[in-house]
């Protein structure tokens, strides 16, 4: 079994800026980093799936011209509610507090939790993995780290600093008598992202 699990590249919007399900579109860097991309990956393909925001299906649409891409709400990032589309800095500190103290549990106003995320990822990765093979997964940030967790069984708490994860990245998931195994094959460093209030 070989699931490949991609990253959206680098999406045009501000730093600073909170974003999880607005509909971004993606650089001018879209296409030089989509051929990085594109050289870790099969060149054909029983299944691909999709994020139906667009800095995902866009991806998927280039990386594999004519193929079906399956478009499934579940593979969208964290659903950031009120906070969408506004300067980290701007969303009442309170708010943004109580969501970092319990980053796992707590709901963004409007919004999912973390733990949200990771429970409709893992109810599709579990259809996903059983369905013809070798499959591409375009996603988000949010959806890949709930991936790994699901399968090494690793504390969601845990994931941002065992899952560092840069735009455009390529990690490959197999299956054997041993369970889930994953490699990294791209992981390029890129401009360092925000996804905070400035004062944390």
């Amino acid at each position: 079994m070989e699931i490949y699990l991609v990253r959206h590249t680098t999406p045009a919007v501000e730093k600073g800026i909170c974003y999880g399900q607005s509909d971004l579109d993606v650089t001018e860097s879209f296409v030089s980093e989509a051929a990085t991309i594109q050289q870790h990956l099969p060149e054909r393909i029983a299944s691909l799936y999709s994020s139906p925001l667009q800095r995902c299906s866009k991806l998927a649409s280039y990386l594999f011209p004519g193929h079906d891409v399956q478009l499934h709400d579940h593979l969208m990032e964290i659903n950031c509610g009120s906070w969408e589309m506004k300067n980290w800095d701007d969303i009442p500190k309170e708010e943004t507090a109580a969501w970092m103290d319990n980053l796992i549990h707590a709901r963004i106003p409007g919004g999912e939790s973390y733990t949200d995320l990771f429970e409709r990822v893992s109810r599709l990765f579990n259809q996903i993995h059983q369905e013809p093979r070798p499959s591409v997964i375009v996603a988000h940030g949010g959806v890949i780290r709930s991936m790994l967790c699901y399968i090494t069984n690793t504390p969601l708490a845990d994931s941002f600093k065992l899952f560092s994860l840069h735009y455009g990245c390529v990690v490959k998931i197999t299956n054997n008598e041993n369970g889930f195994q994953h490699q990294v094959l791209s992981n390029i460093p890129n401009e360092k992202e925000t996804h905070k209030p400035s004062y944390l």
